[in-house]
């Protein structure tokens, strides 16, 4: 259970760092648009591992013996695109309003290495909606949160966050290749 934390930890970065953004950009109604981040991104967060665990439980019999391998690959890349996007400038640079739209394809964005995450789930030998719903949770607090943190400070922790969820990712997939 101790790592489905940690991955709902660093899984959420992406999320955190993107809302923070979004808060420092639109400072005018931070009570509405934090609950959006919330639910936006810990929806689709809860939503894309299952997807991934689901292709991972589908392929598991072709692939068990390299599973440890390719969770590794999967979690390195992810982590190292993470630790990329730190050093570089947010999406939400270029977003003038934020409507639903933008908001759905912002949770699609930074859910895509969920689902490559979610592949993950079938080594952890943890129940997945369980998972699932943790790492939803833990994205909807974070989002939340971030936007707060974006209108009151602006954006200096943004690429912290997706450095820290990077690095958190790629030790992650250490673990298990060596487990």
């Amino acid at each position: 259970m101790f790592e489905v934390i940690v991955l709902a930890l660093a899984l959420s970065m992406d999320a955190f760092a993107v809302s923070i953004g979004l808060g420092a950009k639109n400072t005018g109604r931070v009570p509405v648009l934090a609950f959006k981040s919330a639910v936006y991104f810990g929806v689709f967060q809860a939503l894309m591992p299952m997807i991934g665990y689901a292709g991972g439980k589908g392929v598991m019999g072709w692939v068990e013996s390299y599973a440890p391998w390719i969770a590794f690959v999967l979690l390195m890349l992810i982590g190292g695109k993470m630790i990329h996007e730190s050093m570089s400038e947010g999406i939400e640079e270029d977003i003038a309003v934020i409507t639903h739209r933008v908001m759905v394809l912002l949770a699609i964005a930074t859910s895509i290495d969920a689902m490559a995450a979610g592949f993950s789930l079938t080594l952890l030998g943890v129940a997945p909606l369980l998972a699932c719903a943790i790492i939803g949770a833990v994205t909807f607090v974070f989002s939340g949160v971030g936007v707060y943190v974006g209108a009151h400070s602006g954006t200096w922790l943004e690429s912290k966050a997706e450095l820290f969820g990077g690095t958190v990712l790629i030790l992650i997939g250490i673990k298990i290749l060596l487990a």
